[in-house]
């Protein structure tokens, strides 16, 4: 019986080694990808929501423009850095990062459309204070129309920038997605699993391979500043990302997309694979929706082509 105990005692032991070094793992990461501070909290503002405080940045003169980032743990409103650049002679910028990424507040929470629509709503109300245009990527996309669709005082024209499909919006969590959000959410070993999926050679594959069709165009700071946007508060894009992984954030926007009385345009890289089907899917829903392609880019055309992006811009607002 002695035996056993000291064996259990010994595997007792390990196992709480093993913990307290991916402890000790989890901070160094965490603390490194944020050293170079490019991000730079102190050159924006905060807009203390009920589940967190929200950083934006507002420069510029002119009608009010919110733009707002494609939703994933590397995403922050320095997607909008080089279009704030070109339209701040024309429209007062109000550039967020949203819940759970960059420099806003990222709660311990299960994130869903609905609070992304609760929050664009509100900060709006509250800091813009009267209707604006808003220009928003990918998932981000849904949150403004469910937001004009729920309540269109303070929404006015809408431009959605590769917006996700319609089918992707319609899956819902499963047995095995709930599975890999509880994973995710584990305290230290959620947070290991975390850094690993947000590793920075996971980043630079995705921004060669999807955000960016000429790699040639990726700079050193961008990749940088996408890397620290994940690393803020160490580790807290967990629960944004099992979110995602999920299927939390989805929604069926059909209903409203068809109903919508907003001007609404799209702007697409065409060489996103199957993008060009999506825009005609959200086209045939609601025939009102204008589209224009932006040649030789992907994901994010605002930061490969920004001089093209916001030449469309300036027309569409």
């Amino acid at each position: 019986m002695s035996g056993l105990k000291q064996k259990l005692k010994v595997i007792l032991e390990l196992h709480l080694c093993a913990y307290g070094t991916m402890h000790v793992i989890n901070h160094v990461i965490s603390s490194s990808a944020i050293l170079k501070n490019i991000l730079k909290p102190q050159t924006g503002n905060y807009y203390h929501w009920k589940m967190g405080d929200i950083f934006y940045r507002k420069t510029g003169t002119g009608t009010p423009l919110l733009l707002i980032h494609d939703l994933n743990p590397y995403s922050s409103g320095l997607e909008w850095n080089q279009i704030e650049e070109r339209l701040k002679n024309d429209h007062t910028l109000y550039t967020i990062d949203l819940p759970g990424c960059g420099r806003s507040a990222k709660p311990g929470i299960t994130y869903t459309n609905y609070l992304y629509v609760q929050m664009i709503s509100d900060f709006i109300r509250d800091v813009i204070g009267e209707k604006t245009d808003v220009a928003a990527t990918g998932l981000s996309s849904s949150f403004v129309i469910m937001a004009a669709y729920s309540d269109s005082t303070y929404i006015d024209r809408i431009l959605m920038v590769n917006p996700v499909s319609l089918n992707k919006l319609g899956q819902i969590p499963d047995e095995k997605s709930k599975a890999i959000r509880t994973l995710m959410c584990w305290p230290v070993v959620g947070t290991s699993v975390y850094h690993m999926k947000a590793c920075r050679q996971n980043l630079e594959y995705e921004m060669t391979e999807n955000y960016f069709y000429n790699p040639f165009h990726i700079q050193q700071k961008l990749l940088d500043g996408y890397y620290e946007a994940a690393h803020y508060q160490k580790g807290q894009g967990k629960y944004l990302l099992a979110s995602l992984d999920g299927n939390y954030l989805n929604v069926d926007i059909r209903k409203p997309l068809g109903k919508l009385q907003n001007k609404t345009g799209i702007l697409f890289g065409n060489r996103l694979i199957n993008e060009k089907e999506v825009v005609q899917s959200y086209q045939k829903i609601n025939e009102e929706i204008i589209s224009a392609a932006i040649p030789d880019t992907k994901l994010l055309p605002q930061l490969e082509a920004p001089d093209k992006v916001a030449a469309k811009m300036l027309e569409f607002f």
